[in-house]
């Protein structure tokens, strides 16, 4: 341990942000990182427990406590080292990572904790200006072909891990860039998409081949698949939006968040739009119905581009402003949090629900709701409408941002007669689904989670891909 009773000694110094009125005019990168004699206090601040429960809370087992000693100390190479030993793209978790490992942190019962997220982005950030990030190729060759199909989080992290191993592996990808929803489902404001791009040079320096805009399942067969390759990994995500099936819905300006995003994404990286569904919301009042990740980022995003107005809308109940008594450390709480993008101004409701639409033609013009109340029946909650409390508001663009229901079954997952769980999920044993050649990881398997989890999905799948190619027990 670096510095005794370091917590006690400095105070948590949190990222500070470009300001709101300059950043809501561009798509760049909001945070200011803190300088590295900051970072090097801040780490200090760990205090290094005897359980490190900042593990309970980091899905990917990043061994945090050792390499915020090693910065503390001034050891950025090790610290690098130490923490690509866990995680493929500290990058990506340093900054759109909601941190569970931070509420985890010993300090949090009683105090504010590390700043671990921000650590970590400054120890990768400083790895690839000092040239310290190099590309790890296999010593010898497998002779195994994979395939990988998907190039989110976990797909990347399963190839990445099997090129390692000595194999021999392909990623393929329906869009025409690699990326997945790290590409086109992330705001550049969040994620700037030059720190995909240089990852996946290592990527390829490593040996791992990349195939855009084919459509397994319909462009390449799975006859030619199981021909081609020793296995492959499934890693689609879970790209089935959850929908709002209510009167008026069919209207043309009621759009799935996701369709926005990567509208908005494609046009900020210059791609041809080849079919995608955009909208604008300049000088519109726009309606994000959903108040999690992907509603904050359609609130980011319309803000940008020039909403008169922006209401978002939740069904949940308002969070308590504390950590409730039933929430106990260090479990993830459930408290009233402002991302950066509700920061830049939007309305925000709770307790309410969508009844249904109104509009003229094809174009929706008004939503119509009402307040609602959680009641728990037979330790099961339930929604029951408030009478007299329906309202209506006037509206140009409404974004569907409720979550996502499972990994698309047309095509691949119908073909390969794989067996899917309640939810829709596709099942799997030690990431083995139902037929033995074929492996599956993040949120194909999940549901719709966290790119962390993802990057711990794809290493696992990667690891039982290994044995199961290599015949180890």
């Amino acid at each position: 341990m670096g510095q005794i009773k370091g917590f006690l000694k400095y105070n948590r110094k949190d990222v500070g942000k470009r300001p709101i009125a300059e950043r809501v005019l561009d798509y760049n990168e909001l945070e200011l990182p803190l300088s590295p004699d900051d970072i090097k206090i801040q780490a200090a601040r760990c205090s290094d427990c005897g359980i490190p429960f900042c593990h309970f809370g980091c899905p990917i087992n990043n061994r945090i406590p050792e390499f915020n000693d090693m910065v503390m100390k001034g050891d950025w190479k090790t610290a690098c080292e130490n923490l690509h030993s866990t995680n493929n793209f500290p990058e990506i978790t340093g900054r759109v990572c909601p941190a569970p490992c931070e509420t985890s942190c010993t300090l949090a019962v009683n105090d504010k904790p590390v700043l671990i997220r921000h650590i970590e982005f400054q120890i990768v950030e400083r790895g690839f200006s000092e040239g310290w990030i190099k590309p790890l190729p296999a010593n010898q060759k497998t002779g195994k072909r994979i395939g990988v199909i998907g190039s989110g989080p976990a797909g990347l992290a399963a190839a990445q891990q099997l090129a390692r191993a000595g194999h021999n592996v392909v990623v393929f990808e329906k869009d025409e860039k690699i990326g997945g929803m790290l590409r086109y489902g992330i705001p550049d404001f969040k994620l700037a998409k030059n720190i995909i791009d240089r990852r996946l040079d290592q990527l390829k320096a490593e040996g791992v081949s990349f195939q855009t805009g084919l459509d397994i399942g319909q462009d390449i067969s799975i006859r030619y698949l199981r021909k081609m390759f020793d296995a492959v990994c499934l890693t689609m995500g879970s790209q089935v939006p959850r929908d709002l099936m209510v009167p008026g819905r069919d209207y043309d300006n009621i759009i799935f968040a996701m369709d926005y995003l990567t509208a908005q994404n494609k046009l900020c990286s210059g791609e041809p739009m080849n079919g995608s569904k955009t909208a604008s919301a300049k000088d519109k009042i726009v309606v994000v119905i959903g108040g999690g990740d992907t509603g904050s980022d359609c609130v980011g995003t319309a803000r940008r581009q020039g909403a008169k107005e922006i209401i978002q809308l939740e069904i949940l109940p308002k969070p308590p402003q504390t950590i409730p008594p039933d929430t106990l450390w260090p479990d993830w709480p459930r408290i009233m949090r402002t991302s950066s993008s509700q920061e830049e101004g939007c309305q925000r409701r709770w307790s309410v629900t969508t009844k249904r639409f109104s509009g003229y033609e094809t174009r929706v013009g008004a939503l119509h709701g009402c307040q609602v109340e959680w009641i728990k029946n037979n330790n099961r909650w339930q929604v029951k409408e408030l009478p007299n409390t329906d309202f209506s508001i006037n509206v140009d663009i409404v974004l569907l941002a409720m979550g996502f229901v499972h990994v698309t079954h047309e095509g691949l997952v119908k073909n390969l007669g794989l067996k899917l769980d309640e939810r829709g999920n596709i099942i799997v044993n030690n990431c083995q689904t139902s037929e033995p050649w074929v492996f599956a990881a993040g949120d194909t398997v999940l549901g719709a989670s966290l790119v962390v989890k993802a990057i711990q999905s794809g290493r696992q799948a990667a690891q039982a891909i290994d044995n199961w190619l290599m015949n180890r027990a």
